[in-house]
């Protein structure tokens, strides 16, 4: 399986009568994306904005952010499951729209609701463009094209968030389209074929479990996670990285909780890493498995097993990256995956990523396992806060959410898109001490 990802660099992002790609010059005509996105009889209306680095500009609260990207004519599906029918993703030539970023708004719903209060996650996140908290934030310098959906008053929260979740990959794949057939500015291969060839015998093998989704943030019907589904009963399931980086993963509605999205998965750092290290074979990279942390013990022992076994017999693993989703209860599924793969004879590292703001290590530090001995702490940057950059616009799904952020006088790291991220993806970290 080969994926290659054709890359296209945008310096300029703007509204016009045509969307297409000229050079580095990204157009949009908002009015054709904006009857597009009501094809959805959910939705009453569309706001779209673009916003560039540096504007003094405040977004909230944000849904999801996904970078465009959009498959060669030909190559297989976009978000299988999602905008497709279920097909392998993971092959092919994917175009990406480099330095942009689709920024969905959840405005809530009539009646006072905010946005947040019956979403999971319970952390409500601001997109920054300007000032200190851009400048630490990996999409302060992206140019982003906001998308505030407006449901209808009637529709279930539930279906307000599916709509969503297809608005914001829609909207993805709509602009990246524009790249079909035009000549990439560079290229990437990820390919792991001839990983049994001689030039690799002797190179350790090394695998990847992820947790996609904890349950203990419970999940909805038509919520979709992996593949369309929503993980709910889900075993321990292995996958090409490929996949995995190419559409077949989103993240959940809880994303707001530890600063994943799907722009994180798009372009997983332990991933890429992996594939770096194979490439210029120092290892052999073996695979990856997607899980998911379980909130009944029984599950949980089953699919910390499964999850063991198939890095130990299918994958053939030496070495395996363990890594979480959110706090709290996903600790105890990542700490005895990691302890049967160590009784497997395989060697663990695994990634926590706790520290409160009052700088107590909560549930990582917990965790007691013997052969269990090497533990990254990420630590999430949890307790850094700046002042509110003065801004000129705000951008929110309603009038409540746009008075709060237009009067905020501070903004902790933790809610600030793009600063905090429980899997390493952050240019910051807070250090115990």
């Amino acid at each position: 399986m080969t994926l290659t990802l054709a890359n296209h660099p945008i310096t300029e992002f703007f509204a016009g009568p045509k969307t297409l790609l000229d050079g580095s010059r990204l157009q949009v005509d908002l009015e054709e994306l904006r009857r597009y996105l009501l094809e959805d009889q959910r939705l009453e209306s569309v706001d779209l904005e673009i916003v560039r680095p540096g504007d003094p500009c405040r977004v909230g609260y944000v849904f999801d952010i996904v970078e465009p990207r959009a498959k060669e004519t030909g190559a297989g599906p976009d978000f299988p499951g999602i905008l497709s029918p279920i097909a392998a993703a993971g092959q092919g030539t994917t175009h990406v729209l480099r330095g942009t970023a689709v920024a969905v708004v959840d405005g809530g719903q009539p009646g006072g609701e905010r946005g947040y209060t019956s979403r999971r996650g319970g952390v409500a996140k601001i997109l920054e463009m300007s000032g200190p908290p851009s400048q630490a934030s990996s999409f302060g310098d992206l140019r982003h094209l906001v998308v505030v959906p407006h449901p209808h008053p009637e529709v279930a929260r539930h279906s307000v968030l599916n709509a969503l979740r297809l608005a914001s990959v829609k909207a993805s794949v709509y602009l990246a389209r524009t790249a079909q057939g035009k000549t990439p500015d560079s290229t990437q291969v990820f390919d792991l074929d001839g990983s049994d060839y001689d030039g690799r015998k002797g190179l350790p093998r090394v695998a990847y479990i992820g947790q996609v989704h904890g349950h203990q943030h419970g999940t909805e019907v038509d919520e979709h996670i992996l593949y369309g589904g929503n993980a709910r009963g889900m075993l321990p399931v292995p996958l090409h990285p490929n996949e995995w980086l190419d559409g077949a993963v989103v993240v959940s509605y809880s994303w707001g909780a530890r600063g994943l999205d799907t722009y994180f998965h798009q372009n997983h750092p332990i991933i890429l890493d992996l594939y770096r290290l194979h490439d210029s074979k120092e290892i052999t990279f073996a695979g990856v498995v997607a899980t998911t942390s379980s909130g009944q013990l029984d599950e949980l022992n089953r699919n910390c097993m499964v999850a063991a076994q198939i890095v130990k017999h299918t994958f053939k693993a030496d070495g395996v990256i363990i890594t979480k989703y959110a706090g709290g209860a996903p600790h105890s599924d990542m700490f005895e995956t990691a302890r049967l793969c160590e009784d497997l004879g395989i060697k663990t590292a695994i990634m926590v990523s706790d520290t409160a703001p009052d700088r107590r290590a909560e549930s990582a530090a917990l965790m007691n396992i013997p052969g269990v001995d090497a533990v990254v702490n990420v630590s999430e940057a949890a307790d850094i806060s700046w002042p509110a950059p003065a801004v000129e616009t705000v951008i929110a799904g309603n009038p409540e959410v746009e008075t709060l952020l237009a009067d905020l006088t501070e903004l902790p790291g933790v809610s600030v898109c793009g600063v905090t991220n429980n899997q390493g993806a952050s240019r910051l970290q807070s250090i115990i001490y």
